[in-house]
Formats: structure tokens, C-alpha cells, sequence
């Protein structure tokens, strides 16, 4: 826990590199990727008689997590001895002295800085930043509009991040990881000659994804790194934001699993979804230790692995179909039970807000 927040937002080491920096898919217009999935979506709504089942599958969330729900809504439902796994956090609606009532807002939760400051109502990791100090907390609250709710979340000093998704079937007395994704921040290593834009284009995933980091970066992109300085170019851990994304299928131990289905279960009726984390060691992870929840995210996850670029189109398609697929059977289980779906237009309401709402947050770390 010595780490200072720069060693901490570097992976344990850089990236593997598979044959193919960036996937040729993950950048290509969403109808391709997700075309199978809104087939399948439709047909099985049509099957079941509502288009918005899954949302069923989570009752206690609003929406069961699937858009439009706020992050701390799932965050709150984690109860008893479970909360030690989750990285603690307190909130805050923009609007008047935001700065002296975030303050306070840290002192009443025992947080101080750094802190992660991100959005409730978000994805993607738009408007997610890194809060060293009491003027960059100044300025970020400022860049937001006003009446936005945020959450301000202890940062995690482990250098790995990880995202892991977590099914239960209903009847399931055990529920079980199904994806586990590696996320790595990219960065570039100064020679003391080259600039920052120079190195970042001379890297062969980097120099691809160029346009996601230049707005982020801006006047830094002349500078001149030091020899042998690591540069972090993103904090945000999404693979959109230009973070590198790795299959780590072989971390889902017994031991794994046991832990993070204990968490899920100590919340009421959470059969769905993705719990992304940071962690000391990939060791200590195989061993369910030394972990931070920092989100939990329900039928509107992902399973991001999907995004290793080794990862074939069909792959791609059958792990959404799997996953996706197994949202509807949960969610027609629950509805059995007395659980009830959102309906499709409370659904596209919160869908609708989520969109209208991100594109107002500032840029990301």
C-alpha cells in the first residue's frame, strides 16, 4: 500500500502482446458487433411477450442494472462482511460551494484524497477522474453541470484492474465467473529525445488509437518524456478509452469463485452481471485476496474479454449470445417468482437519460 497513485496506475508489468495489437473488431460500427445481439434480443422478447425481461433477473436494481441505473445503487446492496470488498465511496449533486461540501462529504465517510470522482449515472468510463489534490477536485466538480450526481470512491493503490462476470441461475445454490477480462493501461516508455505524440505513434496499438488520446492529453502531446519514464495515457479502464483489454479465463480459480460468489450473494436477489476491480497481484486474485471491488455492473454488462484482439469475430458473437442469453432465462425464472420486468418504456426513459447525461460530462483521466 506504499505504491504512490503514478506506480499504481501502471500495470505489474506491460501488456502481452498478441499477434494483432488492436482487434480489427473493436472499433468497428456497433451493428456488426452487436447486430446478433438485437436479433436476439428482439426474438426472445417476442417469445416471452416483453421485450425488457431481463430486467427481471436483478429486481433490486432499478432496471436490474441494464442502463439508466445509478452505480451506487448496486455498490449499496452489498451487505454484512462483504462491504470490506468493496472500495469505499460517499456522493455528491453538484450545484452551489461544491468544494466545501465535497470536503465534507469525505470527512462524514473517513475518505480522503486521492479519490476516483465518476459519475452515478455512466458507463464506459465518461467523466471517470483521478483526484490527487484539493484543486483538481475544485476544478473537476466545477466541469460538471449542475444537479449531476457523483460519486467520490476511495482510489485503490493495487497496480492490476480486472473485470470478472458472475452468473447464478435462481435455482443455483453456487453461482460461477463466466469472463474474466485483464485491463491494462496503456502507456509508452520517454528515450529523452522523442515527444509524447511521437512515442504514442511509433507504438503499434498506440499509434492506431491516437484520436482517443489526443483530446485527453493535449499540450502534454509536445512534451518530452525523461528516459525510462513510464507515461500513463489513460486512467478510465475501457477498452473505448484506449485501455488494453487481455482474456484472463485461467484466473477463474475455486478459490476465486467462492470469494466473489459470497459477495454476490450477500446481495438481495443478484443473479447478473460484472464486478470490476483492482488487485494486488495476479497471485493474490487466483487466491480471492487482495482485492478491491470498484463497480459492479448488472444486465447492461459485458463480457469484456471479448475484446482481447486475439479474440475471432465468431467468439465475439457466441460469448455476447451466451451471456446475453443467459439474462433472459434468469429474468423469466425471477418474473415466476414475482419479480417484475421494467417495461420497455420506463426502460428506454433510463436509457434515454443515461445517453443525455454523458454527453455533458467532461472528458476522462
Amino acid at each position: 500500500m506504499a505504491q504512490s497513485i503514478g506506480d499504481a496506475v501502471a500495470f505489474e508489468g506491460p501488456a502481452p502482446r498478441p499477434e494483432r495489437a488492436v482487434s480489427p473488431f473493436e472499433f468497428l460500427p456497433g451493428w456488426l458487433c452487436y447486430g446478433p445481439v438485437i436479433a436476439q434480443w428482439i426474438a426472445l422478447g417476442l417469445r416471452h411477450g416483453d421485450m425488457s425481461l431481463p430486467t427481471a433477473a436483478n429486481p433490486a436494481i432499478p432496471t436490474g442494472g441494464l442502463c439508466g441505473e445509478r452505480k451506487t445503487a448496486s455498490l449499496d446492496l452489498v451487505s454484512g462482511a462483504a462491504r470490506d470488498w468493496v472500495a469505499p465511496y460517499t456522493t455528491l449533486s453538484t450545484g452551489n460551494d461544491d468544494l466545501a461540501r465535497a470536503e465534507r462529504a469525505l470527512a462524514e465517510a473517513g475518505l480522503a484524497l486521492p479519490v476516483v470522482l465518476k459519475p452515478d449515472i455512466g458507463c464506459n468510463g465518461t467523466g471517470v477522474r483521478l483526484i490527487r489534490d484539493r484543486a483538481s477536485l475544485e476544478a473537476a466538480l466545477a466541469a460538471f453541470p449542475r444537479s449531476v450526481s457523483l460519486v467520490m470512491q476511495r482510489f485503490v493503490p493495487y497496480p492490476g484492474e480486472a473485470g470478472l462476470f458472475y452468473i447464478r441461475h435462481p435455482h443455483e445454490t453456487r453461482g460461477r465467473i463466466t469472463s474474466v477480462t485483464l485491463k491494462y493501461p496503456p502507456s509508452v516508455v520517454g528515450d529523452g529525445q522523442s515527444t509524447l505524440r511521437q512515442l504514442i505513434e511509433a507504438d503499434p496499438r498506440h499509434g492506431k488509437l491516437r484520436h482517443l488520446y489526443a483530446a485527453r492529453l493535449g499540450g502534454r502531446l509536445e512534451t518530452v518524456p525523461p528516459a525510462g519514464h513510464r507515461e500513463t495515457l489513460v486512467f478510465a479502464g475501457n477498452h473505448c478509452k484506449g485501455s488494453i483489454f487481455r482474456n484472463g479465463a485461467d484466473i477463474a480459480t475455486e478459490a476465486l469463485t467462492d470469494r466473489l460468489d459470497a459477495i454476490a450473494q450477500s446481495m438481495p436477489d443478484f443473479h447478473f452481471g460484472r464486478f470490476d476491480l483492482r488487485y494486488a497481484t495476479l497471485g493474490a486474485l487466483r487466491r480471492g485476496e487482495d482485492f478491491r471491488i470498484i463497480e459492479i455492473n448488472g444486465v447492461g454488462a459485458e463480457a469484456t474479454h471479448i475484446w482481447d484482439p486475439a479474440t475471432s469475430l465468431w467468439e465475439i458473437w457466441r460469448a455476447q449470445l451466451k451471456h446475453y442469453g443467459a439474462s433472459w432465462k434468469i429474468g423469466a425464472a425471477m418474473r415466476t417468482r414475482g419479480a417484475r420486468p421494467s417495461g420497455l418504456v420506463p426502460m428506454a426513459r433510463d436509457w434515454l437519460l443515461q445517453r443525455r447525461l454523458m454527453k455533458s460530462y467532461p472528458l476522462n483521466d
